[in-house]
């Protein structure tokens, strides 16, 4: 589940009532949960951009000229 403006307005919303005024227990519980949604779906996001990370010097030297004839096709 990816995180939407919507879950990061409510993450500041609360935060900023926690800090003014305290939560209830029925919105510690909901802030726990958002967090956790959020740090699930940054994990996931830099876990994928991790498995697309390839080292240029692993490559052979066929390889590495695809590799840069596919790098200038995309811009």
């Amino acid at each position: 589940m990816g995180v939407t403006k919507e879950m990061i307005d409510r993450i500041n919303v609360l935060a900023a009532k926690k800090k003014a005024e305290g939560l209830t227990p029925a919105e510690q519980a909901e802030q726990k949960e958002l967090y956790k949604d959020y740090i699930a779906s940054i994990r996931g996001s830099m876990k994928a951009q991790l498995e697309n990370v390839r080292f240029v010097e692993d490559l052979s030297e066929e390889e590495l000229k695809e590799e840069l004839a596919n790098r200038t096709k995309k811009v």
